[in-house]
C-alpha cells in the first residue's frame, strides 16, 4: 500500500502499512499504489512495502519497504514513465512538486524541462539501505529494533529487483526512460542489463560500466572513517551517541573526489580561513584552518545533519558492488543483453569516474553510442550543477 508521509518520516500510522498485504493474491498494494499515484500531489513522499526479498549474498531483507516520489499523470498506456535515480546522498526529491522545497536536479526535470512533467510521469526511488524511508540499517527489523549492524549487504542488483517490484506495483511494464547521474547512473545502467524489456532509453551520466580498484580504495578509507568512530559501536549506536566524527570524515574524503583540483584551486588556494593563521599557531593542536579545510568542515557537519551513517556504509557499499558484466562475460556481452537507446555522459574534469570509462561503457554497448561532454571546471559533482548543458541532446534525443 502507498502511504503519503513526511520527507524523511516513517509512514503516518502501522496500521495503513499493514492493509498493504503480502505482495500475493490480487495485487491489493499495487491497486492502492496506483490509486495513490492519481491522488497524492507531486513531490510527495510515499511509502510501499514489497515483501521479502532474496539478496545476493544468499541473504533475504523480510518485508521490505521503498520510498518513492512521483511527479506528473502516467497516461493510459503506462507508456510516458520516466525512472530517476538518485546519487550516493541524494534522496527522492528531484524536482519541487505541490510544494516549494527546490529539487536537486530541477535542470532536468519539472513542467517545461527536459523532462517535462507536464508530459511524463517520473518517479524516484530512495534505495533499498537508504535513510529517507526505504528499508535500511536505521529502520525495524521483525524484532522492532533497528537492523543496525544486522543490515545485509546490498548491491545494485538487488536494489534494482526491489525497484521492479514498485514499478510493477504503479503499473509500469516498461520505462520510456531510466537515468541518473553517478551511483544514479550505475543504477540506470543495471536496470537496462537486468531488465531489459522494461527499458526503453537509458541515460548514463558520470559514472562506468563498474567501479575500479580506484573507486574502491577511495570506498574503503570512507566507510573505514565511520567504523573507526567511537561511537560506531560495530553499527549499533542507535539511541546513543552517533558516529558523527566519523561521517563527517567521510564526506570529507568523498567530496575532495567530488571536485577537481583546479576548482579547489581557484576557490580557496593557500588562503587562510578568516583572522585563523595556520603558520602561526604556538602548537600544533591550536593551529588555525585553511579556507580549503573549512570548506571540507562545512560539507562535513552538514551531512552529518541529513544522513544516517550506517546508511552511508550501506549504499557506499551497494556503489563498490557495480559491475554490470559480474557473472555475465566480457563487458559486451553483458551490455549485448541490453536493448534500450543509451545516452552517455562526462564531466570534462571528473577525477572519480573519468571520462575514459564513459568512453570504455559507450565502446562496448551495440551500435554507435556518443559520449556527450559536459564542461565544468569544478569536477565530478558537474553532473548536477551543469546538467543544462545537456537539455537540447536529451530533448533531440529522449524526450522529444
Amino acid at each position: 500500500m502507498t502511504i503519503a508521509a513526511t520527507r524523511t518520516g516513517a509512514p503516518h500510522s502501522e496500521a495503513a502499512s499493514r492493509a498493504a498485504g503480502d505482495n500475493t493474491g490480487e495485487k491489493a498494494g499495487e491497486k492502492a499504489a496506483k490509486i495513490a499515484a492519481r491522488s497524492v500531489p507531486d513531490g510527495t513522499v510515499r511509502h510501499l512495502r514489497i515483501g521479502a526479498l532474496a539478496l545476493e549474498s544468499g541473504a533475504t531483507l523480510p518485508d521490505a519497504t521503498l520510498a518513492y516520489e512521483t511527479w506528473g499523470t502516467l497516461n493510459a498506456d503506462a507508456s510516458n514513465a520516466v525512472l530517476i535515480e538518485h546519487a550516493l546522498t541524494g534522496d527522492t526529491h528531484v524536482t519541487r512538486g505541490a510544494g516549494e522545497e527546490p529539487g536537486w536536479w530541477e535542470q532536468l526535470a519539472g513542467p517545461g524541462a527536459p523532462v517535462d512533467t507536464d508530459r511524463y510521469f517520473v518517479v524516484s526511488i530512495n534505495i533499498l539501505g537508504g535513510c529517507y524511508g526505504s528499508t535500511g540499517p536505521s529502520t525495524p527489523a521483525p524484532d522492532g529494533r533497528p537492523w543496525g549492524s544486522r543490515f545485509p549487504l546490498v548491491t545494485l542488483r538487488d536494489s534494482t529487483d526491489a525497484e521492479a517490484r514498485l514499478a510493477d506495483a504503479l503499473g509500469i511494464g516498461c520505462w520510456h526512460a531510466v537515468l541518473g547521474g553517478s551511483l544514479g547512473g550505475a543504477r540506470a545502467l543495471e536496470w537496462a542489463v537486468s531488465y531489459p524489456a522494461r527499458v526503453r532509453r537509458c541515460a548514463v551520466i558520470s559514472v562506468g560500466a563498474s567501479s575500479t580498484a580506484e573507486q574502491i580504495a577511495f570506498a574503503q578509507a570512507q566507510t573505514l572513517a565511520i567504523r573507526q568512530d567511537p561511537h560506531f559501536n560495530g553499527g549499533d549506536y542507535y539511541g546513543g551517541p552517533e558516529p558523527h566524527a566519523g561521517l563527517a570524515l567521510a564526506r570529507r574524503i568523498a567530496h575532495i573526489t567530488y571536485r577537481s583540483a583546479a576548482e579547489l584551486d581557484g576557490r580557496f588556494g593557500r588562503n587562510p580561513q578568516a583572522a585563523e593563521a595556520p603558520l602561526e599557531a604556538g602548537s600544533l593542536a591550536g593551529r588555525g584552518r585553511y579556507q580549503v579545510e573549512s570548506y571540507l568542515d562545512h560539507q562535513g557537519n552538514k551531512l552529518v545533519r541529513r544522513f544516517d551513517a550506517n546508511s552511508y556504509i550501506a549504499i557506499t557499499e551497494a556503489l563498490m558492488s557495480h559491475d554490470v558484466s559480474r557473472g555475465r562475460g566480457s563487458l559486451e556481452q553483458a551490455l549485448s543483453r541490453a536493448t534500450a537507446e543509451f545516452f552517455v555522459a562526462a564531466v570534462d574534469s571528473d577525477r572519480l569516474y573519468f571520462p575514459a570509462q564513459s568512453r570504455e561503457l559507450a565502446g562496448a554497448l551495440p551500435g554507435e553510442v556518443p559520449v556527450h561532454v559536459i564542461e565544468a571546471p569544478i569536477g565530478h559533482d558537474g553532473f548536477l550543477t551543469e546538467i543544462g548543458q545537456l537539455s537540447d541532446q536529451l530533448r533531440e534525443g529522449f524526450f522529444g
